[in-house]
């Protein structure tokens, strides 16, 4: 396992554990980098407008399409982090 995988590991751990829950916007983009870190671009169809919580998801991770998953790594890892030191 390279050690960008084990940060991004440790910081998924660490997540559930912050010292504050962090504002919807943060956890939008938490979600988003977790998810193009670990699956890569957004696939399948948006949601439609009664899932308010899915489409928001979707928004958020297609946002990023593109980033490549060590770089969304290397971004959620500095998240977490930073919200960790608050």
């Amino acid at each position: 396992m390279s050690d960008l995988q084990a940060q991004f590991e440790a910081a998924v751990a660490s997540s559930k554990a912050l010292p504050e829950r962090p504002d919807n916007a943060t956890l939008l983009q938490l979600y988003a980098l977790y998810k193009q870190a670990s699956e890569g671009d957004v696939q399948g169809r948006r949601p439609g407008f009664t899932d308010m919580v899915g489409r928001a998801k979707y928004d958020a991770w297609a946002a990023i399409r593109g980033t490549a998953a060590s770089d969304a790594m290397q971004q959620y890892v500095a998240l977490v982090d930073q919200l960790g030191n608050r």
